[in-house]
Protein backbone atom coordinates (compact mmCIF):
# COMPACT_ATOMS: atom_id res chain seq x y z
CA UNK A 1 0.00 0.00 0.00
CA UNK A 2 3.12 2.82 1.20
CA UNK A 3 4.75 1.64 -2.28
CA UNK A 4 1.75 2.22 -4.29
CA UNK A 5 1.00 6.29 -2.64
CA UNK A 6 4.63 6.53 -2.77
CA UNK A 7 4.05 5.63 -6.86
CA UNK A 8 0.78 8.11 -7.29
CA UNK A 9 3.12 10.83 -5.61
CA UNK A 10 4.18 12.72 -8.83
CA UNK A 11 0.92 12.83 -9.67
CA UNK A 12 -0.40 14.66 -7.24
CA UNK A 13 2.40 16.83 -6.71
CA UNK A 14 1.20 17.35 -10.73
CA UNK A 15 -2.04 18.19 -9.94
CA UNK A 16 -1.23 20.50 -6.99
CA UNK A 17 -0.97 23.92 -8.65
CA UNK A 18 -4.09 23.45 -9.47
CA UNK A 19 -5.30 23.05 -6.22
CA UNK A 20 -3.68 25.76 -4.54
CA UNK A 21 -5.14 28.31 -7.53
CA UNK A 22 -8.41 27.12 -6.80
CA UNK A 23 -8.32 27.33 -3.46
CA UNK A 24 -7.42 30.51 -3.38
CA UNK A 25 -9.37 32.26 -6.59
CA UNK A 26 -12.48 30.13 -5.56
CA UNK A 27 -12.79 29.24 -1.97
CA UNK A 28 -10.87 31.78 -0.48
CA UNK A 29 -13.37 34.58 -2.23
CA UNK A 30 -16.42 32.83 -0.92
CA UNK A 31 -15.61 34.79 2.46
CA UNK A 32 -16.89 38.12 0.09
CA UNK A 33 -20.06 36.60 0.05
CA UNK A 34 -21.34 38.21 3.60
CA UNK A 35 -20.98 41.60 1.76
CA UNK A 36 -24.51 40.65 0.46
CA UNK A 37 -25.69 41.09 3.52
CA UNK A 38 -24.10 44.17 4.86
CA UNK A 39 -24.40 47.78 4.15
CA UNK A 40 -20.88 47.67 2.93
CA UNK A 41 -18.25 50.73 3.13
CA UNK A 42 -15.11 49.78 1.61
CA UNK A 43 -13.62 51.86 3.84
CA UNK A 44 -14.13 49.98 7.01
CA UNK A 45 -12.68 47.09 5.12
CA UNK A 46 -13.58 43.22 4.88
CA UNK A 47 -13.57 42.92 8.40
CA UNK A 48 -14.33 46.07 9.69
CA UNK A 49 -17.86 47.02 11.48
CA UNK A 50 -20.26 46.78 8.95
CA UNK A 51 -23.81 47.55 9.01
CA UNK A 52 -25.54 44.14 9.29
CA UNK A 53 -28.79 44.44 6.94
CA UNK A 54 -29.91 40.72 6.63
CA UNK A 55 -31.95 40.55 3.21
CA UNK A 56 -32.30 43.92 2.15
CA UNK A 57 -29.61 43.97 -0.64
CA UNK A 58 -31.80 41.41 -2.37
CA UNK A 59 -35.28 43.07 -2.03
CA UNK A 60 -33.73 46.13 -2.99
CA UNK A 61 -32.46 44.20 -5.83
CA UNK A 62 -35.99 42.45 -6.82
CA UNK A 63 -37.57 45.86 -6.85
CA UNK A 64 -35.14 47.51 -9.40
CA UNK A 65 -37.89 48.06 -12.21
CA UNK A 66 -35.03 46.75 -14.96
CA UNK A 67 -34.07 43.76 -12.57
CA UNK A 68 -36.39 41.48 -14.35
CA UNK A 69 -35.70 42.61 -17.52
CA UNK A 70 -31.97 42.03 -16.97
CA UNK A 71 -32.88 38.02 -16.15
CA UNK A 72 -34.96 37.21 -19.05
CA UNK A 73 -32.03 38.64 -21.16
CA UNK A 74 -29.51 36.48 -19.30
CA UNK A 75 -32.11 33.55 -19.48
CA UNK A 76 -32.88 33.82 -23.33
CA UNK A 77 -29.11 34.75 -24.60
CA UNK A 78 -27.25 32.10 -22.40
CA UNK A 79 -30.06 29.22 -23.37
CA UNK A 80 -29.58 30.17 -27.06
CA UNK A 81 -25.92 29.95 -26.39
CA UNK A 82 -26.08 26.28 -24.98
CA UNK A 83 -28.16 25.03 -27.48
CA UNK A 84 -26.08 25.44 -30.65
CA UNK A 85 -23.18 25.39 -28.52
CA UNK A 86 -24.45 21.37 -28.12
CA UNK A 87 -26.36 20.83 -31.65
CA UNK A 88 -23.92 22.83 -34.15
CA UNK A 89 -20.43 21.14 -33.00
CA UNK A 90 -22.23 17.61 -33.27
CA UNK A 91 -23.23 18.04 -36.37
CA UNK A 92 -20.04 19.53 -37.66
CA UNK A 93 -18.23 16.67 -35.94
CA UNK A 94 -20.54 13.90 -37.74
CA UNK A 95 -20.04 15.96 -41.00
CA UNK A 96 -16.12 16.33 -40.19
CA UNK A 97 -15.67 12.40 -39.32
CA UNK A 98 -16.76 11.44 -42.95
CA UNK A 99 -14.71 13.23 -44.56
CA UNK A 100 -11.62 10.37 -45.85
CA UNK A 101 -8.52 13.14 -46.80
CA UNK A 102 -7.36 13.69 -43.47
CA UNK A 103 -4.81 16.64 -44.82
CA UNK A 104 -8.35 18.23 -45.54
CA UNK A 105 -9.58 16.84 -42.30
CA UNK A 106 -6.96 18.35 -40.26
CA UNK A 107 -7.23 22.04 -42.24
CA UNK A 108 -11.22 22.09 -41.79
CA UNK A 109 -10.05 21.28 -37.92
CA UNK A 110 -7.79 24.10 -37.24
CA UNK A 111 -9.67 26.21 -39.46
CA UNK A 112 -12.61 26.25 -36.89
CA UNK A 113 -10.43 25.74 -34.18
CA UNK A 114 -8.85 28.85 -34.16
CA UNK A 115 -11.35 31.33 -33.38
CA UNK A 116 -11.55 29.79 -29.75
CA UNK A 117 -7.97 30.94 -29.15
CA UNK A 118 -9.52 34.87 -29.50
CA UNK A 119 -10.54 37.06 -27.19
CA UNK A 120 -13.31 38.93 -27.20
CA UNK A 121 -11.61 42.34 -27.02
CA UNK A 122 -9.96 41.41 -30.68
CA UNK A 123 -13.31 40.00 -32.01
CA UNK A 124 -15.77 42.70 -30.35
CA UNK A 125 -13.47 45.10 -32.69
CA UNK A 126 -13.52 43.26 -35.55
CA UNK A 127 -17.35 42.48 -35.63
CA UNK A 128 -17.76 46.19 -34.86
CA UNK A 129 -16.72 46.88 -38.02
CA UNK A 130 -17.50 44.27 -39.95
CA UNK A 131 -21.18 44.62 -39.03
CA UNK A 132 -21.28 48.41 -39.42
CA UNK A 133 -24.59 49.46 -40.96
CA UNK A 134 -22.89 51.85 -43.31
CA UNK A 135 -19.72 50.20 -44.95
CA UNK A 136 -19.54 46.59 -42.53
CA UNK A 137 -18.83 43.95 -45.01
CA UNK A 138 -22.33 41.94 -43.84
CA UNK A 139 -24.27 44.87 -44.36
CA UNK A 140 -22.52 45.31 -48.26
CA UNK A 141 -23.99 41.93 -48.96
CA UNK A 142 -27.09 42.75 -47.74
CA UNK A 143 -27.24 45.96 -50.21
CA UNK A 144 -25.77 44.12 -52.97
CA UNK A 145 -29.01 42.11 -53.02
CA UNK A 146 -31.38 44.52 -52.69
CA UNK A 147 -32.20 44.61 -48.82
CA UNK A 148 -31.95 47.50 -46.25
CA UNK A 149 -29.00 47.67 -43.79
CA UNK A 150 -29.25 46.11 -40.43
CA UNK A 151 -27.55 47.81 -36.90
CA UNK A 152 -27.33 44.60 -35.60
CA UNK A 153 -25.22 46.08 -32.45
CA UNK A 154 -27.54 49.00 -31.80
CA UNK A 155 -31.09 47.62 -32.74
CA UNK A 156 -32.61 45.55 -29.69
CA UNK A 157 -34.52 43.44 -32.50
CA UNK A 158 -31.16 42.02 -33.44
CA UNK A 159 -28.53 42.44 -30.82
CA UNK A 160 -29.28 38.99 -28.67
CA UNK A 161 -29.12 37.06 -32.14
CA UNK A 162 -26.07 38.68 -33.24
CA UNK A 163 -24.84 37.68 -29.62
CA UNK A 164 -25.64 34.23 -30.23
CA UNK A 165 -24.40 33.91 -33.98
CA UNK A 166 -20.88 35.14 -33.01
CA UNK A 167 -20.66 33.28 -29.69
CA UNK A 168 -21.78 30.10 -31.34
CA UNK A 169 -19.04 30.88 -34.48
CA UNK A 170 -16.55 31.42 -31.84
CA UNK A 171 -16.62 28.07 -29.40
CA UNK A 172 -18.33 25.44 -31.87
CA UNK A 173 -14.50 24.44 -32.84
CA UNK A 174 -13.60 23.66 -29.51
CA UNK A 175 -16.77 21.46 -29.01
CA UNK A 176 -16.38 19.60 -32.36
CA UNK A 177 -12.63 18.34 -31.35
CA UNK A 178 -14.08 16.95 -28.07
CA UNK A 179 -17.15 14.94 -30.29
CA UNK A 180 -14.86 14.02 -32.92
CA UNK A 181 -12.04 12.43 -30.24
CA UNK A 182 -15.41 10.72 -29.50
CA UNK A 183 -16.60 9.45 -32.43
CA UNK A 184 -12.53 8.05 -32.33
CA UNK A 185 -13.41 5.73 -29.68
CA UNK A 186 -16.52 3.81 -31.38
CA UNK A 187 -15.27 0.72 -31.91
CA UNK A 188 -15.18 0.31 -35.90
CA UNK A 189 -16.60 -3.32 -36.16
CA UNK A 190 -19.85 -2.33 -35.49
CA UNK A 191 -19.56 0.36 -38.64
CA UNK A 192 -18.62 -3.03 -40.82
CA UNK A 193 -21.32 -4.89 -39.10
CA UNK A 194 -23.95 -2.23 -39.92
CA UNK A 195 -23.00 -2.80 -43.65
CA UNK A 196 -23.17 -6.24 -43.86
CA UNK A 197 -27.07 -5.63 -42.86
CA UNK A 198 -27.00 -3.19 -45.31
CA UNK A 199 -27.07 -0.05 -43.79
CA UNK A 200 -26.54 3.60 -45.45
CA UNK A 201 -24.26 5.96 -43.80
CA UNK A 202 -27.62 8.00 -42.44
CA UNK A 203 -28.65 5.09 -40.32
CA UNK A 204 -25.14 3.85 -39.56
CA UNK A 205 -24.74 7.47 -37.97
CA UNK A 206 -27.98 7.71 -36.25
CA UNK A 207 -27.58 3.97 -35.00
CA UNK A 208 -24.11 3.75 -34.03
CA UNK A 209 -22.77 7.93 -33.82
CA UNK A 210 -24.83 9.87 -32.09
CA UNK A 211 -25.42 6.82 -29.71
CA UNK A 212 -21.68 6.42 -29.03
CA UNK A 213 -21.45 10.17 -28.18
CA UNK A 214 -23.72 9.96 -25.82
CA UNK A 215 -21.73 9.93 -22.80
CA UNK A 216 -20.05 12.88 -23.97
CA UNK A 217 -23.16 14.68 -25.04
CA UNK A 218 -24.45 14.52 -21.81
CA UNK A 219 -21.64 15.23 -20.25
CA UNK A 220 -21.19 18.53 -21.88
CA UNK A 221 -24.97 19.42 -21.35
CA UNK A 222 -25.17 18.67 -17.70
CA UNK A 223 -22.06 21.10 -17.65
CA UNK A 224 -23.44 23.98 -19.80
CA UNK A 225 -26.64 23.67 -17.72
CA UNK A 226 -24.86 25.04 -14.60
CA UNK A 227 -24.22 27.96 -17.02
CA UNK A 228 -27.15 29.19 -17.68
CA UNK A 229 -26.98 32.59 -15.89
CA UNK A 230 -23.33 33.33 -17.75
CA UNK A 231 -24.13 34.77 -21.01
CA UNK A 232 -21.09 35.83 -21.41
CA UNK A 233 -19.65 39.13 -20.45
CA UNK A 234 -16.36 39.65 -21.86
CA UNK A 235 -18.67 39.62 -25.52
CA UNK A 236 -21.41 41.17 -24.31
CA UNK A 237 -19.42 44.25 -22.37
CA UNK A 238 -17.37 44.89 -25.62
CA UNK A 239 -20.42 44.88 -27.71
CA UNK A 240 -23.08 46.17 -26.52
CA UNK A 241 -23.89 49.79 -25.72
CA UNK A 242 -26.88 51.93 -24.16
CA UNK A 243 -28.99 52.00 -26.61
CA UNK A 244 -29.59 48.01 -26.78
CA UNK A 245 -29.47 47.67 -22.57
CA UNK A 246 -33.27 46.54 -23.19
CA UNK A 247 -32.51 43.42 -24.89
CA UNK A 248 -28.71 43.10 -24.15
CA UNK A 249 -28.22 43.92 -20.74
CA UNK A 250 -27.16 40.30 -18.45
CA UNK A 251 -26.53 40.08 -15.13
CA UNK A 252 -22.77 39.83 -15.19
CA UNK A 253 -22.90 43.99 -16.98
CA UNK A 254 -25.71 45.13 -14.70
CA UNK A 255 -23.01 44.21 -11.59
CA UNK A 256 -20.34 45.60 -13.21
CA UNK A 257 -22.50 48.91 -13.59
CA UNK A 258 -24.08 48.36 -10.03
CA UNK A 259 -21.23 47.54 -8.24
CA UNK A 260 -17.69 49.24 -10.35
CA UNK A 261 -19.71 52.25 -11.54
CA UNK A 262 -22.24 53.00 -8.83
CA UNK A 263 -20.06 51.58 -6.15
CA UNK A 264 -23.56 49.52 -4.23
CA UNK A 265 -20.91 46.65 -3.24
CA UNK A 266 -23.75 45.09 -1.10
CA UNK A 267 -26.13 45.01 -3.87
CA UNK A 268 -23.66 43.83 -6.65
CA UNK A 269 -22.42 40.82 -4.51
CA UNK A 270 -25.97 39.83 -3.55
CA UNK A 271 -26.68 39.53 -7.13
CA UNK A 272 -23.59 37.63 -7.78
CA UNK A 273 -24.99 35.23 -4.81
CA UNK A 274 -27.96 34.71 -6.30
CA UNK A 275 -26.75 33.58 -9.92
CA UNK A 276 -24.24 31.04 -8.22
CA UNK A 277 -27.26 29.39 -6.06
CA UNK A 278 -29.81 28.78 -9.72
CA UNK A 279 -26.53 28.09 -11.25
CA UNK A 280 -25.82 25.49 -8.43
CA UNK A 281 -29.48 24.57 -8.42
CA UNK A 282 -29.59 23.73 -12.46
CA UNK A 283 -26.69 21.61 -12.35
CA UNK A 284 -27.25 19.29 -9.38
CA UNK A 285 -30.83 18.74 -11.07
CA UNK A 286 -29.12 18.38 -14.50
CA UNK A 287 -27.04 16.14 -12.87
CA UNK A 288 -29.54 13.72 -11.11
CA UNK A 289 -31.62 13.71 -14.38
CA UNK A 290 -28.33 12.28 -16.43
CA UNK A 291 -27.99 9.35 -13.61
CA UNK A 292 -31.95 9.01 -13.96
CA UNK A 293 -32.65 8.68 -17.28
CA UNK A 294 -29.20 8.35 -19.26
CA UNK A 295 -27.04 6.29 -16.25
CA UNK A 296 -24.24 8.65 -16.37
CA UNK A 297 -22.04 9.19 -13.25
CA UNK A 298 -19.22 11.09 -12.48
CA UNK A 299 -18.51 9.73 -9.21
Amino acid sequence: MKRGRMRELPLHLMILPSVILLICFSYLPMGGIIIAFQKFVPAKGLFGDQKWIGFDNFIYLFRLPNFMSVLWNTLFIAVMKIIFGLLIPIVVAILINEVKNNTLKRGIQTAIYLPHFLSWVVLGGIFIDILAPGDGLINQVIKAFGGQPIFFLGDNKWFPFTLIVTETWKSFGYGTIVYLAAITGIDLSLYEAAQVDGANRWKQIWHITLPGMRMVIVLLMVLSLGNVLNAGFDQVFNMYSPPVYASGDIIDTFVYRIGMLEAQFGVATAVGLFKSVISLTLISVSYWFAIKFADYQLF
